[in-house]
């Protein structure tokens, strides 16, 4: 017989991880009603606003107006989401709501594709694929991959970008480019990450290559192209609101006078950032004041022992070079915007940095060169206890987000 394509079987594994999501959220934790009923609670909060986005277009005053109202300034999301979804909602004769979740849980089965894609090229065991996927699912907000926020568009269109970037071919380069694109498209935090091949790049070639400017375009060239293209659109989206209202920044004006946001870059060196507490389950400021801490010590501690523990440094770290760098910047970002908030909603933000560490660590263990029998049972049964306290928690988060309580 033969063996299964890596890529049918990432799809195949990919598609049974995403239709377990949507029937675990639907048909065990949303609301009693009929199906169509339990299906729209997937729509809550933020997703209305996509939804406006999509009946309407971006619609705003200049200045935007000093407080939320989707019916006066709508601007204060990136595009690609609801563009994706209006194809749809036109092509198909759906309507917003519905565009936007088969959105959304379409970019769900690409990213879990990815995932398994990536397990496949390293050559992991698929019980640790399936380790991988399972600690994955088990961050609480993990269930935003299937519900209609753009969390799952962008993480497929990262870990795509990251995935065909890493090919040497022609084609690669193309689908890089273009998940690229959609990735910057989807958020603004998607037009540094495109610089993910360019630091992998400097990475390979060591920062002495940096001072002999007359290589750097056969050097860099390549890389400095894709990083160029992949932001093509998010810039795209500035250059869109230049010529419609005459500021470039009306994105930025949005969130400020809607949101209250005023990005504080200094925020992840200050202690006051990080908060050592119990949190309480029904307070989500708390739990995102939590995610802060708990994903800034995950960070650290892989970097500590990627970088700093010299007698179990494992091989092939340029792979990993450019998972480090989207979830610093993914981190950093996240806690700059969210800082002058009391850090709310971070608990969602934080979950899109939790895929690039769970990949990041699965190539890492893989490589090391001491593999003890004792030392991978006690990571099985970590994984497996986390796993399901992470899920249960994560049930209690499905049951409020479906009933309209606001939980990230």
């Amino acid at each position: 017989m033969n063996r299964i394509p890596a890529t049918a079987k990432a799809l195949g594994a990919g598609l049974v991880v995403t239709i377990l999501q949507i029937v675990v959220a639907i048909f065990l934790l949303a609301p009693e009603g009929p199906f169509e009923y339990r299906y729209r609670t997937l729509v809550q909060h933020d997703s209305h606003w996509f939804a406006n986005i999509v009946d309407r277009g971006y619609q705003t005053i200049v200045p935007p107006i000093s407080h939320k109202m989707m019916e006066v300034s709508n601007t204060g999301f990136f595009p690609a989401y609801p563009a994706l979804a209006w194809i749809l909602h036109r092509a198909l004769d759906l309507d917003a709501e519905e565009a936007l979740l088969i959105t959304a849980q379409s970019a769900a089965l690409g990213f879990w594709t990815y995932f398994f894609l990536f397990g496949e090229r390293w050559n992991l065991p698929f019980s640790w694929q399936l380790l991988g996927a399972l600690a994955i699912l088990a961050h609480p907000a993990a269930f935003f991959l299937v519900v209609a926020y753009s969390e799952s568009l962008f993480l497929m269109a990262l870990i795509g970008f990251l995935y065909w970037s890493a090919a040497e071919t022609r084609r690669g380069w193309v689908l890089a480019a273009i998940h690229g694109i959609v990735m910057s498209a989807t958020r603004i935090v998607g037009l540094p990450c495109a610089l993910a091949p360019l630091i992998k790049k400097i990475w390979e070639l060591g920062a002495s290559s940096l001072r002999n400017i007359r290589d750097w375009l056969p050097n860099y060239g390549r890389a400095i192209l894709l990083t160029a293209t992949a932001m093509l659109g998010g810039l795209g989206f500035f250059v869109y609101c230049q010529f419609r209202w005459g500021r470039w920044d009306i994105y930025l004006l949005t969130q400020q006078f809607g949101w209250d946001i005023k990005p504080d870059y200094l925020a992840v060196f200050k202690p006051s950032s990080y908060h050592w507490l119990m949190p309480d389950l029904a307070d989500p400021t708390e739990m995102s004041q939590m995610a802060v801490t708990l994903g800034g010590l995950v960070l650290l501690g892989m970097f500590t022992a990627e970088f700093f523990l010299p007698k179990q440094r494992p091989t092939n770290r340029s792979v990993r070079i450019v998972f480090y760098f989207a979830a610093f910047v993914l981190y950093f970002l996240s806690v700059s915007g969210v800082a002058c908030v009391n850090m709310e909603s971070m608990l969602r933000y934080e979950f899109c940095l939790h895929p690039l560490i769970v990949l990041a660590l699965l190539h890492y263990l893989h490589n090391l060169s001491l593999r003890s029998w004792l030392g991978r049972a006690t990571a099985m049964t970590a994984i497996a206890l986390i796993g399901a306290a992470g899920l249960g928690l994560e049930s209690w988060y499905i049951w409020n987000f479906t009933r309209g309580n606001w939980v990230a």
